[in-house]
Parts: C-alpha cells; sequence; structure tokens
C-alpha cells in the first residue's frame, strides 16, 4: 500500500513516526511545507522539512518540540554578542545542516536534490518532497500590519490575530519532481494534522497538486490539529475561530472542501451536529502523547480510509 502524506511540522512529523510504525516506510511519500523557509545569516533555513527529517531520523527534541536534540547554541551566543541576527534560534547541531543544504543550492542543486540528499545521509526510507522548489512563502495579514511568516510566529510570538493569509509565488510554482507522482500512485492521501492556513495551505496552494486531490480515485483523509478545540501547539485554534467562524470538525472540514473523503477528530470533538455525508467523521483518540498513540492513530487513519494499516 502506498500512502502520500502532505505535512507541516511538528505535529505532522510525529503522526509521520507513527506512520512509519504501520506502514513500510518506503511506502510513504511526505509532501511537505516549505512556504515558511527563511534565511537566515544567510543560510537557507526549511524548518518544516527539517522536523521531519529530524523526528523520522530519531534525531529530534521530544521534550522541545523542534530542532535536535542534545543541542549546544555557542554560535547563536556568540552572534547575539557580536550584535548579529539571533531571533530565529539556530544551534550548533541544526546549522550544520542549513550550511551544507545552503552550499547546495548555491552550487545550483533544486531544493528537492538537496533534500533528497539530507534525507539518504540520515537513513531515511520514506520519500521527502518539498511541496515545490519554487521560492513560495507565506505571509499573514494582521491588524498591525502583514509580515513574513516567521516574523509574525517567531519574532512576534504570533500574538497578533490574523485577518488572511497570502503564498506570495504559489500562482507560478510548479510542484517539485516526484510530487505529482506520488499523489497519483498513491493508495491513500492524509493530511496530517497540520495547521490548515499556514502548513496545509501553502502546499494546496500550488494550483496543480490541488488539482490532483480535486482528481483523486483513491481516498482522502485528513486528522484535525484540534483536541477539544484547542490546538496542541500554535494558533490554529485562534486562525480557525477568526477566519473561519470556529472550531468544531465543520469548521475544520471546510477548510478541505472538495478535497477529503474523511475527517479524524479527537473523542472530544465529537460533534452530533457534523452530519454531513462527505466528508465522514471518524472519531478516536489523536492525542500523541507517546509513539504508540501516534501508531494508533495512523491505524485509525488508514482503517478510516478503507486502507488495512
Amino acid at each position: 500500500m502506498k500512502v502520500a502524506v502532505l505535512s507541516g511540522g511538528v505535529g505532522g512529523a510525529r503522526f509521520l513516526r507513527g506512520l512509519m510504525g504501520v506502514v513500510d516506510p518506503v511506502n510513504v511519500s511526505i509532501i511537505g511545507n516549505v512556504a515558511d523557509d527563511i534565511e537566515v545569516l544567510g543560510l537557507h533555513v526549511s524548518p518544516d522539512l527539517d522536523s521531519i527529517l529530524y523526528t523520522l531520523a530519531g534525531l529530534g527534541d521530544d521534550e522541545r518540540g523542534w530542532g535536535r536534540a542534545a543541542e549546544t547554541w555557542h554560535a547563536l551566543e556568540v552572534v547575539s554578542s557580536l550584535g548579529g541576527e539571533s531571533w530565529f534560534s539556530l544551534g550548533d547541531r541544526d546549522l550544520g545542516l542549513h550550511l551544507v543544504r545552503t552550499q547546495l543550492l548555491r552550487e545550483g542543486r533544486s531544493l528537492s536534490e538537496v533534500t533528497e540528499q539530507l534525507a539518504h545521509a540520515v537513513g531515511l526510507e520514506a520519500a521527502l518532497l518539498p511541496a515545490t522548489d519554487a521560492p513560495v512563502r507565506t505571509f499573514v495579514e494582521t491588524p498591525a500590519g502583514t509580515f513574513p511568516f516567521q516574523t509574525w510566529f517567531v519574532a512576534r510570538r504570533h500574538r497578533d490575530e490574523v485577518d488572511a493569509v497570502h503564498y506570495a509565488g504559489a500562482p507560478d510554482a510548479e510542484p517539485a519532481p516526484g510530487v505529482l507522482e506520488a499523489l497519483e500512485s498513491a493508495d491513500v492521501i492524509v493530511i496530517a494534522p497540520s495547521n490548515p492556513y499556514v502548513s496545509i495551505g501553502p502546499i494546496l496552494a500550488v494550483e496543480p497538486i490541488r488539482a490532483a486531490f480535486e482528481r483523486r480515485a483513491v481516498p482522502s483523509v485528513a486528522v484535525s490539529p484540534l483536541v477539544g478545540g484547542r490546538a496542541v501547539k500554535g494558533p490554529a485554534d485562534r486562525m480557525l475561530k477568526r477566519l473561519q467562524g470556529g472550531t468544531t470538525p465543520g469548521h475544520v472540514a471546510s477548510c478541505y472542501d472538495g478535497l477529503i473523503d474523511s475527517l479524524v477528530v479527537d473523542e472530544a470533538d465529537a460533534d452530533e451536529s457534523f452530519a454531513r455525508t462527505t466528508p465522514r467523521m471518524v472519531v478516536t483518540r489523536t492525542l500523541m502523547t507517546d509513539a504508540d498513540a501516534a501508531r494508533r492513530l495512523a491505524a485509525a487513519v488508514l482503517d478510516a480510509a478503507g486502507a488495512p494499516a
């Protein structure tokens, strides 16, 4: 069974780790968000791709939820002491990856080629595919102004309410090599528990990817990123309330109108009023407290798609 997964960073990466426990990783293709990529100190950083890479390779910091385990921060301390750009935290181990990525990109390699090399180097068996090699970037419109995603999310700690989200470069972007093939050859398509606006939205803003969803001939299942109407981490609940009008399963499903057949939600979000037949609501425990919980969620998602785990 082949599975194609659209994913953002932390929540998506945890789900993917569970999925690898119930599906042979060689049959999994991960289409990752790149619209929150940023240049820091001259280095190209791909936060969502890196979260997936580190988590699946067993290198991630589970306690912090992002970055490398056993990290140190000496380089950033020096940067700060010299008056350099230090608001975006890059650990010493993390810097090594960004140095290699940036060098390869400057040599003319595409982001998808570089990502493949990095994934191979850390022993990743699943295919990790940037949604696009084009420089798509997310901007959020707030009462305080319009900001690049990382400025709003990290520097401003996403304190500003969001009135609109824009994906600069998306109208002209083409899917990275392998992305459409992964979607078209999949037996199941999954949208991981990620923010619909800033993690999944930029992927679907690449029109050929959205078109592939619309013409799919296989089940498509999304996992709600909410538990009890609240985001486990990040501003997804606040964004849904402001942009979609609420945080019920119906509000989450409306973000993927016409793109999914089932929506997997947590027991705390079971909504009897959500009586739509498409998408179908599937209720289970979605909080990934440990590896076993993540595997159980992945199995429930495949079951919702009618695929054996």
